[in-house]
């Protein structure tokens, strides 16, 4: 058995479908984790991975946490998501073509998955896309392309609130806030911050990217290999995923994790191992929906006042997962977990 053969094997999600295309060097992986409340949506992720079948158990693990977002939102949508992964970087015509291949692969599944911009993807990269296939969301009426990082801001913002809320003070004036990665989540939620009052750490892998934004709104630099050690009251991950595992956890000094990345907990395991340490973790899928939640009811022609309504209320459903997990001892992912099991008609986790 391959080892991409060995992956598809060991998951639990409904398909996979893949392509390698030649001409761009590149796999696609589309993941389709669960349809039972609709159809499957979800980013279109490209970067660089050690070989295919990490491409491909990122792409499963992504589209779970689809599953998880859509569900605990109580939105018609099932979990998906599509990784590329090039074998070198995709520029110019080269990458436009591809783009409109891999936009023709999507029109075949007839809006079986719907997808937008992720990580390493752009909204210019989701128009491409979106002149050969209809199912791109974050499409203006005029079609125009649109920026999710935005609206995912927002809700981390009442995210963080929350967090603070739950461990006394809601106030963001004064508290202290690093976000790492300051790239299209990362630096709109920086912002935010500091116009709130917050004291804001910065750390990026782009010094000069991350250094641009300290002068601009008075931001603290942290040098990458001190982020997790950094005294701060809330740690924000708005990169890449598993930045929380057994090795990091005992070097964070934060009292909360709230953040916009995907997957920031390498083992769902990991969730415990922050309880033990006394630090609330508002759960990824959770705290980053303000992009989805956007996009979604963009696509249901909802108006903006109810957009802005629900990513509002991101902070409220925190504030029950938060209460919840305090009541009963638990970790704040295992409970979200149970009413993702509950909105899916599956018997509750144990």
């Amino acid at each position: 058995m391959t080892s991409l053969e060995a992956t598809i094997a060991r998951w639990d999600g409904e398909a996979v479908v893949t392509r390698r295309d030649a001409e761009a060097q590149a796999w696609i992986f589309m993941a389709l984790h669960d349809s039972t409340l609709g159809p499957a949506a979800g980013g279109t992720r490209m970067r660089a991975y050690p070989d295919a079948a990490a491409a491909l158990e990122d792409a499963m693990r992504l589209a779970e946490g689809m599953t998880e977002k859509w569900a605990i939102l109580g939105l018609p949508y099932g979990g998906g998501k599509t990784v590329i992964a090039p074998d070198r970087p995709l520029t110019g015509a080269a990458r436009e073509a591809f783009l409109l291949r891999y936009g023709r692969l999507l029109e075949t599944l007839h809006g079986g998955f719907q997808t937008g911009e992720d990580l390493g993807t752009t909204p210019a990269d989701m128009g491409v896309v979106a002149r050969a296939s209809k199912y791109v969301h974050g499409i203006g009426a005029d079609g125009a392309t649109l920026d999710p990082g935005p609206f995912t801001a927002r809700g981390v913002l009442r995210s963080i609130e929350a967090a603070l809320e739950a461990n006394g003070d809601g106030a963001l004036r004064g508290r202290s806030v690093l976000v790492q990665g300051v790239g299209d989540v990362g630096a709109p939620l920086a912002r935010l911050l500091a116009e709130a009052g917050a004291r804001v750490l910065v750390c990026d892998l782009d010094e000069a990217r991350g250094g641009a934004l300290a002068d601009e709104i008075g931001a603290d630099r942290v040098p990458v290999d001190a982020a997790l050690a950094a005294p701060c009251d809330v740690f924000a991950p708005c990169a890449i995923g598993a930045v929380l595992n057994r090795e990091t956890i005992p070097r964070l000094a934060c009292r909360a994790v709230c953040g916009s990345a995907n997957n920031q907990l390498e083992r769902p395991e990991d969730a415990d191992l922050l309880h033990q340490r006394g630090i609330l973790y508002a759960p990824d899928y959770i705290a980053n929906s303000g992009g989805a939640i956007a996009f979604a009811l963009m696509a249901r022609k909802a108006p903006a006042e109810e957009i802005e309504r629900r990513i509002e209320g991101i902070g409220a459903v925190l504030d029950q997962d938060f209460a919840e997990a305090a009541r009963e001892g638990r970790s704040p992912l295992s409970i979200a977990r149970r009413r993702v099991e509950r909105m899916l008609g599956r018997e509750e986790a144990a």
